[in-house]
């Protein structure tokens, strides 16, 4: 029986499905959030699978946490470069209207080392702490503007507000167009099917677009002192005041997914497992103080992004699979972050669990996501302040999922709050 005929939505179904058929790149098996019965039987059946035929051509699926950490803590042999596709499962330089863009995070040492350290001091512990009491009074507006009793879209009104704003004082970038952040965030993932932008040619004029209006800003910062944002930083270090064009794009275009996407999409995932788990939602009722932990255990739990791809620079063996060199291998975070080998009671949403970091939502090794103490630091506030005000953010219809392999991303969640 071929997968592109059965109705995927049980995992007796899916069952049927011979294994060398199963291509989990397909983009509608996430935003039908039917993916994690597939990455579960990936994970009984055949851990390191091998996909010969799909539309972003033949790849390795890695799908339990102890091989994705083999492979994400080996950037020897399981490179990041662009120009061998770089680190998501659809080439970087192939396709359609396809940028030949370069970025820190689709890098190797040398030279990603000096580009990420150009800007990590920009989310280092004491810059985080000077920008907690701004990122507490921007939440602290955008809740006391919601109306109680009504409902809302959480997404709109909320993930996306506050994360574009501390993107917007992260690069010092004009307040009253701070919205541009999220669009260029949106369509940077996006393909037509997505229905968030037109096409391939649409999608390149405005990521152009992107890199022009950053150049003004870039033009500017270059003549002034150094300051603290992103832009400065990268104006005034000698590991990318010279980057040719492309590169530049890519660095802007890995910034503000990261610092966007990621958290805002944790945001809205936070408060639908809440309410899937209305006993986990008791618990932080009872106490507040397990926002401490329940903001990794978020994390884990939405997997912002489903997945990092790497590239084979030599024969390697994982899981008694023996990948080729050249090879793409993905690691499927989402579904190492449910693998009970890595993580005790993985497929539950617990709020205090023991040890809430030990999850792969970040990745490991040298690309490990160097913005996610910011990543954290914004949910802790948000929800000590949902808190404080409202006794529960009650979902109230179906989530609307985002049309991606890479963003597992929520893109409207009705919500009506109800005060303390």
């Amino acid at each position: 029986m071929s997968i592109e005929t059965i109705e995927l939505n049980t995992a007796e179904k899916i069952a049927t499905i011979p294994i060398e058929q199963i291509d989990v790149s397909r983009p509608s098996l996430f935003q039908k959030d039917t993916i994690g019965l597939f990455f579960d039987r990936l994970r009984r059946e055949d851990p390191v699978h091998y996909c010969p035929e799909s539309k972003v051509g033949p790849y390795w699926s890695v799908t339990k946490f102890d091989d994705i950490m083999a492979v994400d803590t080996n950037h020897k042999v399981f490179s990041s470069e662009a120009k061998l596709g770089g680190i998501a499962i659809q080439d970087m330089h192939a396709g359609e209207g396809a940028l030949e863009l370069e970025m820190f995070i689709a890098m190797d040492p040398p030279k990603h080392d000096q580009q990420r350290k150009a800007v990590n001091s920009a989310v280092a512990p004491s810059n985080l702490q000077l920008l907690e009491p701004t990122i507490r009074e921007r939440a602290c507006k955008i809740l006391d503007d919601l109306p109680v009793g009504e409902e809302i879209d959480w997404v709109n009104k909320v993930s996306v507000e506050l994360t574009t704003m501390t993107l917007a004082t992260l690069f010092d970038f004009p307040w009253e167009e701070r919205r541009k952040l999220t669009r260029w965030s949106d369509i940077a993932t996006a393909a037509p099917e997505t229905g968030i932008v037109e096409s391939y040619e649409a999608r390149r004029k405005e990521l152009i677009e992107c890199a022009m209006y950053f150049k003004g800003l870039w033009d500017q910062r270059i003549n002034q002192d150094p300051k603290n944002d992103l832009i400065s930083m990268m104006a005034h270090s000698p590991a990318t005041r010279d980057m040719p064009f492309l590169e530049f794009l890519g660095n802007l275009l890995l910034l503000i997914v990261g610092g966007n996407d990621t958290t805002r999409n944790s945001i809205s995932g936070g408060v639908l497992a809440l309410n899937q788990n209305p006993e986990e939602y008791r618990k932080l009722n009872e106490d507040p103080s397990l926002i401490t932990s329940m903001v990794p255990e978020i994390i884990r739990w939405q997997t912002p992004l489903t997945h990092m791809r790497r590239t084979a620079l030599q024969d390697y063996e994982i899981g008694g699979k023996l990948i080729k060199k050249g090879d793409k291998v993905v690691m499927w975070y989402l579904s190492g972050n449910r693998d009970e080998s890595g993580i005790e009671n993985a497929d539950q949403f617990i709020i205090d669990r023991k040890n809430p970091r030990h999850h792969l939502s970040f990745g490991y090794g040298i690309h490990r996501c160097m913005g996610n103490r910011l990543a954290e630091l914004q949910l802790r506030i948000i929800w000590e302040e949902i808190q404080k005000r409202f006794a529960k953010v009650e979902v109230t219809g179906e989530p609307e999922r985002l049309f991606s392999n890479l963003v597992r991303g929520i893109t409207k969640l009705p919500v009506r709050l109800h005060a303390r």
